[in-house]
């Protein structure tokens, strides 16, 4: 074992002194490999870390949200509404939510408008989030006036600004008193927008949906469980559409890896014949080639992999945070938890690291099992 250990040590010093004679191809190979291997690793790391975000904010959503539909539309929930489903068996609370959306024109940007559940606010006053603060200056104790879609001006004290912490969900939110809500928006009393249900019986969630759909069929169930496969659906397609905007980059790589596998430099066919001719073994030449390839190879995905990360978790993903994130004028400005997952990395591993050093061994093989003599002529 230990003459095993030293043979492969003293072919790997080789193999560092092969790869320093010809550092300027070596060094231009490895920065097209690294970048691709920080292109791909940036892409992957972020909708994972905005897959994973967006599921731990969702674990806390309702587990059934009930709309109702008009012409296709959501509507208004009426005050009979309430009576109907309280009679469903398995339903443990039930709550009303009063939310809507208004356009700013002055930032062209719609805010949410919404009346807290667990949190009391005097009339006149409002809460807004932190990116209404940083974006329209919006601090504690400064003024806004909106005007309501009837043409009525209101004017609103701000009073505070939720946490920044929350701010992936909270960036555009504007948290009112239910009586200025409903003047506002000309709500009628009585009506909601949407019903929040919590059910006893995880289990029974579907079981519960269904049945609101048989009791009420203008009604629309929205299953906690629908609104994360919208997500993870959402995010894969934002990934496939930047990895085929970056799919010349791929190409580009593969062309190399090609050319790679296809023949050897005449410098190389040379050192493969020398070695033959001084006494090395054909699989000492293929382990020692094996080394040179993956050397470059490990220290590209391993310098690409670590820029990913840094890009990622602590520059932003500011070269392609659009695309993922989404088009909006009031940006979310939150931190992603770093984090890596194992499944992920072994996979970029394998789909870069591995056909590029297959495709080195090809060749080396040919050229390994040839005459010393011929190779060095041809």
């Amino acid at each position: 074992m230990n003459d095993w250990i030293e043979r492969q040590r003293h072919l790997l010093d080789f193999t560092l002194t092969s790869l320093a004679r010809r550092k300027t191809k070596n060094i231009g190979l490895l920065v097209v490999f690294a970048l691709l291997v920080f292109v791909l690793a940036s892409v992957s790391l972020y909708t994972q870390a905005l897959r994973s975000e967006a599921v731990r904010v969702l674990e806390q959503s309702p587990e059934i949200v009930v709309q109702r539909l008009v012409a296709g539309r959501h509507d208004l929930i009426p005050p009979d509404y309430l009576e109907g489903i309280g009679r469903l068996r398995g339903v443990r609370s039930i709550e009303t939510r009063l939310w809507g959306y208004y356009y700013d024109p002055v930032l062209k940007a719609n805010y949410t408008l919404m009346v807290p559940r667990t949190r009391t606010i005097e009339q006149g006053e409002i809460v807004v989030g932190p990116a209404l603060e940083h974006t329209r200056g919006l601090g504690t104790n400064t003024g806004i006036s909106l005007r309501a879609y009837s043409g009525e001006l209101h004017t609103f004290l701000v009073t505070d600004v939720l946490p920044h912490e929350t701010e992936l969900m909270s960036a555009d939110l504007v948290l009112m008193n239910e009586g200025d809500f409903r003047r506002f928006f000309n709500f009628p009393d009585g009506h909601y927008t949407d019903i929040v249900l919590s059910v006893a019986n995880p289990r029974e969630v579907r079981n519960i949906g269904l049945k609101l759909m048989e009791m009420l069929p203008d009604a629309r169930p929205i299953l906690r469980e629908e609104v994360l496969r919208t997500y993870n659906s959402i995010y894969a397609w934002r990934e496939g559409l930047l990895l085929a905007l970056l799919s010349a980059s791929i190409l580009a790589f593969g062309i190399l890896a090609w050319e790679k596998s296809t023949g050897l430099s005449a410098d190389e066919r040379r050192e493969i014949g020398i070695l033959k001719a001084i006494g090395w073994e054909t699989g000492d030449v293929i382990r020692m080639k094996f080394w040179e390839g993956f050397v470059i190879a490990f220290s590209a995905f391993l310098f690409g992999y670590v820029l990913a990360y840094v890009h990622v978790f602590y520059l932003r993903f500011f070269l392609f945070e659009p695309v993922l994130k989404g088009w909006a004028v009031l940006y979310p400005r939150f931190a992603l938890t770093p984090q890596i997952d194992a499944m992920q990395l072994i996979t970029l591993f394998i789909f870069t690291v591995v056909p590029y050093v297959a495709a080195v061994l090809v060749p080396i093989w040919r050229a390994a099992t040839t005459d010393p003599d011929t190779v060095m002529r041809s």
